[in-house]
């Protein structure tokens, strides 16, 4: 059994930059960390006693024979790529909703890559790990995201991620004094707008015709360096805020799917209550609100907001790890002996066919026992 657990992520500056329609002409830079939220996968070789191979436990329950019948898309195309035929089951869990904003779809992907490499005996570092992820999503499932959700997962922390022209992607950890960190993190608020919605399908509606939209790009990649440059001095931390307010008004305006007149009312309602600024914290359309208030004013914000879920978090620094492994039982021999024969299909009873064969009747005194 292996269990790993990947962090989520909030994106501060830079979103939109990391879609490799854009880097690989114009280059892009991010700056995000990952919190203490997570993606749990835990994996292991299904026992061969079942009348299915796959076992796959998320919104759904999958029991399947075949990797091609399975609905979950990566776990599908992962599976087959990496070119696993013993029988797995895998259980998912996370911390925060799915499609929220918070890269989940992306931990997952690094998460089960993690678990499936480990469950084979295989530790991998975090560059391959976020390399493959990129390869799983942006290839194999041919999805509209950008490359910094794999990259925060898999690598954790607080880091200027730089993506170049010819591919290449360095990553810078943000390194601030422990008191400057913590009050970084003491303005920080994130909520959920309780809107659902696909990322992919949100940046669908800017990243077509990317080109046309250079002006605001540009001005998103200059504010990851003007936004280090007033961690790492002795600025007023509520310019963070007033820049985080700056980025997501040039944000707004790549495409309509970006926000919507709920999330800019309750951008409106927050603002008005203390907050300083703030942004989605995906590719946009809802899920978690981040927002950059003093924290005096928190309590107003979050009385001004009753009808949302506040989500108090820190700083993660580890990224993708293996916090569980316990070797078990090995199948692959019986596993084997089974599928060099053909085994019965499973039934259930109703399905039996029972033989009309009278029953006899328990002995009777006079036919085999004592009178006595």
């Amino acid at each position: 059994m292996i269990i790993s657990r990947t962090p989520f992520r909030i994106s501060f500056f830079g979103g939109g930059t990391d879609y490799p329609a854009w880097y690989r002409s114009h280059g892009g830079a991010v700056l995000s960390t990952t919190i203490d939220k997570y993606c749990y996968l835990s994996c292991r070789w299904l026992p061969p006693f079942f009348d299915y191979r796959y076992r796959v436990v998320w919104s759904k329950l999958e029991n399947k024979k075949s990797v091609d019948e399975i609905e979950h898309p990566v776990v599908r195309e992962v599976l087959r790529w990496m070119g696993i035929d013993r029988g797995v089951e895998i259980h998912h869990v996370g911390d925060l909703p799915a499609r929220s904003g918070m890269g989940s779809s992306s931990a997952f992907t690094v998460g089960l890559l993690h678990a499936l490499y480990a469950l084979q005996g295989r530790m991998i570092g975090k560059r391959q790990l976020m390399e493959e992820s990129i390869f799983v999503e942006q290839e194999l499932l041919q999805e509209i995201v950008g490359s910094q959700d794999q990259v925060s997962a898999a690598v954790g922390g607080f880091n200027k991620i730089d993506f170049a022209k010819n591919g290449e992607i360095r990553i810078q950890p943000v390194l601030l004094p422990p008191q400057r960190l913590e009050a970084l993190e003491s303005h920080l608020m994130l909520l959920y707008t309780g809107i659902v919605r696909t990322a992919s399908k949100v940046a669908s509606t800017y990243v077509t015709g990317i080109e046309g939209k250079r002006r605001p790009l540009r001005i998103l990649k200059d504010l990851v360096d003007e936004a280090l440059e007033l961690l790492s001095g002795n600025y007023d931390l509520s310019g963070f805020g007033e820049l985080l307010d700056e980025a997501w008004q040039v944000k707004r305006s790549l495409g309509s799917g970006i926000s919507n007149l709920d999330v800019d009312r309750i951008y409106r309602e927050a603002k008005a209550a203390g907050a300083l600024g703030g942004k989605l914290t995906g590719a946009g359309g809802g899920g978690f609100l981040l927002l950059f208030a003093p924290p005096e004013a928190q309590c107003d914000v979050l009385a001004a907001l009753p009808e949302l879920v506040h989500v108090p978090f820190r700083f993660d620094h580890a990224g993708s790890q293996t916090i569980f492994y316990d070797p078990e039982e090995d199948f692959s021999a019986v596993e084997a002996e089974i599928g060099a024969r053909p085994i019965r299909a499973f039934r259930e009873l109703e399905e039996v066919e029972v033989p009309s064969i009278p029953i006899p009747s328990p002995l009777s005194p006079s036919e085999g026992g004592s009178d006595d």
